[in-house]
């Protein structure tokens, strides 16, 4: 049987002690993920840009599958931390792009009224993968020509 679905350590990331995300009991959906390096995420002011927490991962998965991206519930009472895009969505051609090699990030923001500091190998988020259904009349044929946020180019 071949490879269906999974998480590598994203170029770049080799040497860096990632760990490829688990789930932790039996009967959850979503395996946890873990930040890459120490990051900072600034308190929130208008106008400003989400913080990208970098995991050091990439993920494959079939044709008809995405993997999609949540916060982890505790996040925003215990650190403020709110993903800036509410659910992420990883698809199945952002693994190996050109860009970046498919490197997964959490876009948060910090809704606490000081600076957060992520440390290397906290938990951030989890990751679900999911099957998706096209309709009857689709036809896309384009192809992702880079990485992050690329498919509306």
């Amino acid at each position: 049987m071949g490879r269906l679905r999974g998480f590598e350590v994203a170029k770049g990331f080799e040497d860096k002690g990632i760990n490829l995300p688990v789930r932790k009991t039996k009967y959850s959906a979503g395996y946890d993920i873990e930040a890459a390096e120490d990051t900072v995420v600034p308190s929130f002011k208008k106008g400003m840009n989400p913080t990208l927490i970098k995991t050091g991962l990439k993920a494959y998965m079939q044709d008809d599958e995405v993997l999609m991206l949540y916060n982890r519930s505790s996040n925003p009472k215990k650190k403020g931390l709110i993903l800036a895009n509410s659910v992420g969505v990883i698809d199945k051609d952002y693994y190996g792009n050109v860009d970046n090699d498919g490197h997964i990030m959490f876009a948060f923001y910090n809704i606490k009224d000081e600076d957060i500091t992520i440390k290397k190998g906290e938990a951030i988020g989890q990751g679900v993968f999911q099957k998706y259904l096209v309709t009857d009349n689709d036809e896309a044929d384009g192809e992702r020509k880079g990485g992050f946020g690329s498919t509306s180019k």
